[in-house]
């Protein structure tokens, strides 16, 4: 017998890729469960899936930074007498991206690449032991949305969040929607999807020099970001041509408003709506 929920959650996370560096990315999760029937003749009672299952999935992956292990470029140090993990990474196109956080902000993989089977193969060992016996076989599948227009690869971290969103390193694959004078603008849309391709979006107060960071270095091409949350120290460093500071907070709230006001500001004569989405089916709408 096999049951299945599809659209059972979104994962909204980066990871480092071989090539591009760090990316955001929003994957649609389905489920299958394949097994036997439970007293209840059930394989598994859809109020579990839907919290239990999905529980372990968020705690896994979302809004975590994931590591491919085996990567030559890739050298992780546990951080002494700290529960913190620093990441240092090199892109084959020599990009360069240090990172220190909490344990609790990676996920590891054990891959040479962050591609969708391995990130399956990881969930599914994770997901079985903690299911009942009756269910032999965890069977998953990835996607991302379907998206006609146009959208933007990007990660963030927020600080005041009291969630997991205050990882430094947690992102979204997102689309974007503008409207000059109450008309659709794809040439504005596609302007700011390849500005923000794969970018890291940094608030402008959590900038520091690099004599401040305490368990990471910077390079003279670099920017450095610092800060203090209730799940501890985080700090990031990468190169500038990746990295886009704005004078606010990076949610979705003020980064809708602030591309609004941008608009506004270059082309006072006219009027702008936003809508700025944070992965899959959420965002935010901002008018300037």
């Amino acid at each position: 017998m096999q049951l299945f929920v599809n659209d059972l959650t979104v994962i909204d996370f980066s990871y480092l890729c071989t090539q591009r560096g760090m990316v955001g990315e929003s994957w649609i999760v389905d489920l299958t469960l394949h097994g036997e029937l439970d007293e209840q003749n059930m394989v598994l009672d859809f109020a579990k899936v839907k919290k239990q299952v999905k529980r372990i999935i968020d705690d896994t992956v979302d809004h975590k930074l994931v590591i491919p292990t085996e990567f030559d470029g890739i050298a992780v140090t546990h951080i002494e007498n700290k529960d913190y993990i620093r990441v240092d990474f090199e892109s084959t196109k020599g990009e360069v991206i240090s990172i220190s956080s909490p344990a609790d902000a990676y996920c590891f993989i054990d891959a040479e690449r962050i591609e969708m089977p391995d990130v399956i193969t990881h969930l599914a060992s994770v997901i079985k032991p903690q299911l009942p016996d009756n269910v032999k076989k965890v069977e998953l599948s990835l996607r991302a949305e379907d998206i006609s227009g146009f959208y933007y690869h990007y990660t963030h971290g927020l600080k005041k969040h009291d969630g997991n969103c205050q990882r430094i390193a947690h992102g979204h694959r997102s689309k974007i929607q503008i409207f000059e004078n109450g008309m659709k603008s794809p040439r504005l849309e596609k302007e700011l999807s390849l500005l923000w391709q794969d970018i890291y979006v940094a608030t402008l107060e959590d900038e520091v020099t690099a004599e401040e960071l305490e368990f990471i270095s910077k390079r003279d091409n670099q920017v450095a970001f610092k800060y203090e949350s209730s799940q501890g120290h985080f700090e990031l460093a990468m190169d500038k041509s990746s990295v886009y500071t704005m004078p606010v907070d990076t949610t979705v709230e003020l980064i809708a408003q602030y591309l609004a006001d941008k608009l506004k500001t270059e082309n006072p004569d006219n009027s702008y709506k936003v809508v700025a989405y944070e992965g899959v089916a959420k965002g935010a709408i901002a008018f300037s």
